[in-house]
């Protein structure tokens, strides 16, 4: 979790917590939803630069866009004039007040009054697409997607508080991939569509490269779907599944590849999902920012010969904040085995070797074995890494391979991990060279490979990192490993840039989402947090081998327990702050760092023997121990149907209603570039309260920038 949301170049995903969208029937009929279903925009304009930075559409035939875009569609703003309907809720005074304020209404009266509202082009798509979306409108929803996509691929917008830049395109791009994954029924297809963003250190968008390639909408119908999806499902390991009949032996714990491109992580000749968590008890008060955290491996409060969490811990069935009676001893390890949860991340170190392996033994639980790889300084002896020092690099090094040597015939050993988003620059150099870091990564992968060949090594960066780097200079790296926040649906256009870019297996080595939720009661945030990573889990599901794009080995939960130091410098860690060091994707579009946990330590009066569950170790708890056959995607979609039926996420399709306004914004100035001069850009009003990120988990590109001043730079 440390470095989320810091700066970086690089691009991150920002998106609104939305969960799935149960095909269903739509919220409101249009009036007017257009003379074509694909769009023919050759035939009413031109083209023009495509796949560079000099791309844009001119219209030709204004009128004609119009009447094939149908109603509230650029550049169709007068269409829905005619509409009884509007007319009706017009003179029932239905649409008064600013349009920002109807972004968590109804979506009727939703997309009339941002069809009618005084508003740019590009924002108004924007927003009328995702509550086309949220209406069920899917069709007409990759129409607005696609209209922004062709007019407006550079709009842009920056935060208030200065730290960032994001931009629109991506974000309709991959919505539209997302709908038409996941809701077969439309029958479309976007094809050879690609935005890239080569952004500066700033924040002016003037100076971004942003080449455009709009791509094509098809017909994609749905028995060509299905024929590829058993294609897909055809997990053919073609000579290597040869040799291995005929007695080659495999390693311990390997990634296997498919013919079909797909990969699958084995564990002695088994197919394993990594249904992982970030896993530590620690106690109320203590503080790794104070040097006060102890090892959870080690930790015996009690003073009973047992390890505290692992062993001692108790569930507060009733959250009264008191051991009753009936509220046994239990043990985080046993709570974690009946969750269904077969892996934990150690971040760096572990001093506790007989418990992993009791670990293993008792509860069938590995370990994803990580080195921190110089990020807050750790190893360089300098509490700075820089990673064109060679002594630095040693340091490293040196103190790598003794952890090698230790743990590389143990048991619990799944897989090494190096670093942990160590893109963001905390305690190292990555920004002034991010390609020594590279490098040196490979060196170490390489290096663990000629210690351990019984292992895979992954590397972990904060979400994508910068892709195109580690593909050039990380042959030696198994597996793709990412920190990814990007909200309830998963994570968006993740799976196919990696797969596109260097064609590595995916772990997600963090995701989670705050059980706080500000001006709500506990219940509801928790009930949030649940559908939120029940979304994730989702995506990961679909993204196994044998569907889509077959790239996902599994992922960490991030985390066990609240952490009630993680607010940082100025917090008590005595205190179970509500306090965020940044916005994110999350239900109120805050990370509140101290409430990621899925158990809660209360009142914290009990710590670090008490455990308060949350619905998502519930949610959980029947996610993790439904038999995924054969890493079937139809099977996949069914166990979370299932779930959505027995009412642990009820109502799912009515989650953006609950989920998408984020209470606390005053973030977003649109920056928009205009018709007259693309490079003109202008803020939008201040007085933005609430902005709804509409991605159903999707991409929004994050340009992490620094702001020097408040310009309006094109």
């Amino acid at each position: 979790m440390k470095g989320l949301l810091k700066r970086t170049i690089g691009i991150i995903i920002f998106c609104l917590c939305i969960g799935s969208i149960a095909w269903a029937k739509p919220d409101f009929t249009l009036f007017d939803s257009g003379a074509e279903g694909i769009v023919d925009y050759a035939r009413y304009g031109t083209f023009e630069g495509i796949g560079t930075d000099k791309y844009k559409y001119v219209i030709k035939d204004k009128k004609g866009l119009a009447k094939a875009v149908g109603e509230g569609i650029y550049p169709n703003n007068k269409t829905v004039l005619q509409d009884s309907q509007y007319q009706k809720f017009l003179s029932e005074g239905k649409l008064e007040g600013s349009h920002w304020s109807f972004l968590g209404s109804k979506a009727q009266a939703n997309f009339y009054k941002w069809t009618t509202a005084p508003e740019s082009p590009a924002v108004k798509l924007f927003y009328i697409a995702q509550n086309l979306e949220r209406a069920g409108l899917y069709k007409q929803a990759i129409k607005a997607y696609y209209a922004l996509i062709i007019h407006f691929p550079r709009s842009a917008s920056w935060a208030q508080e200065k730290t960032f830049v994001w931009y629109l395109a991506p974000v309709a791009l991959d919505s539209i991939k997302d709908i038409c994954k996941k809701h077969p029924e439309v029958e479309l297809k976007l094809v050879e569509a690609e935005i890239k963003i080569k952004t500066l250190d700033d924040t002016k968008v003037g100076n971004d490269l942003v080449t455009v390639n709009p791509g094509k909408l098809i017909k994609y119908a749905r028995k060509q779907r299905e024929k590829e999806k058993v294609e897909n499902g055809k997990l053919d390991e073609g000579t290597e599944g040869e040799k291995r009949k005929k007695g080659k032996k495999e390693r311990r714990v390997e990634v296997k590849k498919f013919t079909n491109g797909h990969w699958q992580l084995r564990v002695k000749s088994k197919p394993y999902i990594i249904k992982g968590i970030t896993y530590g008890s620690t106690p109320v008060g203590q503080s790794a920012e104070l040097g006060t955290q102890e090892d959870w491996t080690l930790m015996d409060h009690n003073k009973n010969g047992k390890i505290d969490g692992p062993y001692d811990s108790w569930v507060d069935k009733n959250k009264n904040n008191e051991k009753d009676e009936d509220e046994n001893i239990v043990g985080d390890f046993q709570l974690l085995k009946e969750m269904g949860c077969n892996t934990i991340r150690i971040y760096h170190s572990a001093g506790n070797k007989k418990l992993l392996r009791k670990l293993y033994k008792d509860f069938g639980i590995m370990c994803l074995m990580g080195d921190f790889m110089g990020m807050y300084g750790v190893g360089s002896r300098r509490g700075f890494t820089d990673y064109t020092n060679p002594e630095q690099c040693t340091d490293i090094l040196y103190s790598l391979e003794k952890k090698v040597l230790e743990f590389k015939d143990e048991p619990y050993l799944l897989l090494w991990v190096l670093g942990n988003e160590n893109n963001y620059g905390v305690g190292n150099n990555y920004k002034d060279n991010p390609t020594a870091y590279y490098q040196f990564v490979n060196q170490a992968a390489e290096m663990i490979h000629r210690l351990d060949s019984e292992h895979p090594v992954a590397v972990c960066m904060g979400d994508e990192g910068d892709l195109d780097l580690f593909a050039a200079h990380c042959p030696a790296v198994d597996i793709f490993g990412c920190n990814a926040y990007r909200g309830a649906r998963g994570f968006g256009g993740l799976w196919e840039r990696v797969k596109e870019i260097c064609d590595k297996p995916v772990i997600i080595t963090e995701y989670g989402c705050p059980s706080y939720y500000e001006g709500k009661k506990q219940d509801f945030a928790e009930k949030e947090q649940a559908k939120y990573l029940a979304g994730c889990w989702e995506d990961i599901v679909l993204n196994l081998a044998g569907s889509e794009a077959g790239n996902a080995l599994g992922g960490v939960l991030y985390e066990w327990i609240d952490e009630w130091w993680l607010s940082g410098t100025g917090y008590d860690p005595k205190v179970h702050d509500t306090a965020s060091r940044s916005s994110g994707p999350f239900p109120d579009g805050w990370g509140h760092s101290e409430w990621f946990g899925i158990s809660s330590q209360g009142d914290g009066t009990k710590s670090p023997f008490m455990r308060q569950l949350r619905e998502t170790y519930y949610v959980y708890k029947k996610l993790w121990n439904e038999k995924i056959d054969n890493y079937s995607a139809d099977e996949n979609k069914k166990i979370l149907k299932d779930l959505s039926e027995n009412n642990i996420l009820k109502q799912k399709n009515k989650i953006i209603q609950k989920n998408e306004i984020i209470q606390k914004t005053d973030l977003i100035n649109i920056v928009e570039e205009t018709k007259k001069d693309e490079n003109d850009s202008r803020l939008f009003p201040n007085k933005v309260k609430v902005l709804i990120f509409p991605l159903l988990g999707i991409q929004v590109l994050l340009v992490f920038k620094l702001l020097k001043k408040n310009e309006k730079e094109g």
